[in-house]
């Protein structure tokens, strides 16, 4: 049997092929994400709509962190409490128990070196986290919450009505982007984003408020993909008329697969 040299033939098109994908997550937490939908053939616009900033007060964070062997239990609320909270030099406490909002905070932990972070087993927030049993019977146990300035109370207020002991780690604080969104307001306009990833009420609002009217009118009519039940309503009342609630970054994947593998691209207004 003869076989032919040549060429081979081009791989066929991934399944989001064509598809405009804006990801506004902060651009050191976007990258794998941006990696999986890239492995996809999406075409993907990153405008991280939250800025992270150093904690306006360093030296409580410090004293904190000096303090780890003293808690019982570490949580991490969010990727960026990960990446900004954990010390950069010194072992974890080996009895210092670690929980973590969800599976992106996890990854985001192994990857500083804190692997094993138990997550939710119902949902991947807060009162997910207050039904695992090592929060329920909490009484007289030393906890401490990294996060960002500000943020809910709600955690930290029932680990304290159970009669745990409570501290906050702020290690970072949030803001709205500086840079200028002309080339967003374009690839809008021009019709080349076809769904957005939106991970946060407030990256959400600050996307409002910096895109003009036809901008954000074209937005809104754009599917979206969002981590959680809350931002969902927060995006309709925002006058998104086409919103997907998946948990984590391989539910976001999924939504927008099966979103398009029934809807083209081509299609959306």
């Amino acid at each position: 049997m003869n076989v032919q040299s040549g060429d081979a033939p081009p791989p066929a098109p991934g399944p989001l092929a064509g598809v405009g994908v804006l990801v506004t997550r902060p651009e050191r937490q976007a990258g794998g994400f941006v990696r999986s939908l890239a492995a996809l053939d999406a075409t993907v616009v990153v405008f991280p709509a939250i800025v992270i900033l150093p904690p306006r007060d360093a030296a409580t964070l410090a004293r904190v962190r000096a303090a780890l062997a003293t808690y019982d239990i570490a949580i991490f609320v969010s990727a960026n409490a990960a990446e900004y909270g954990v010390p950069a030099a010194g072992a974890w406490p080996a009895a210092l128990r670690v929980l973590a909002t969800g599976p992106g905070t996890a990854a985001a932990l192994a990857a500083v070196g804190l692997a094993g972070a138990q997550v939710p087993t119902t949902t991947y927030d807060s009162e997910g986290l207050l039904l695992l049993p090592e929060l329920v019977a909490v009484r007289d146990k030393r906890i401490v919450i990294f996060r960002g300035e500000g943020g809910r109370d709600h955690l930290a207020r029932t680990l304290r009505e159970r009669g745990a002991h409570v501290d906050y780690a702020e290690c970072y604080r949030r803001a709205p982007p500086t840079s200028a969104a002309a080339g967003l307001v374009e690839a809008l306009l021009a019709g080349r984003i076809h769904a957005s990833t939106l991970t946060s009420r407030e990256a959400l609002d600050n996307l409002c408020n910096l895109l003009p009217a036809a901008a954000r009118e074209r937005l809104a009519r754009a599917p979206a993909f969002v981590p959680h039940p809350a931002i969902a309503a927060h995006a309709r009342e925002l006058g998104f008329t086409a919103v997907t609630t998946a948990a984590g970054d391989a539910g976001l994947v999924a939504g927008l697969l099966e979103w398009f593998a029934r809807h083209p691209a081509a299609d959306i207004p």
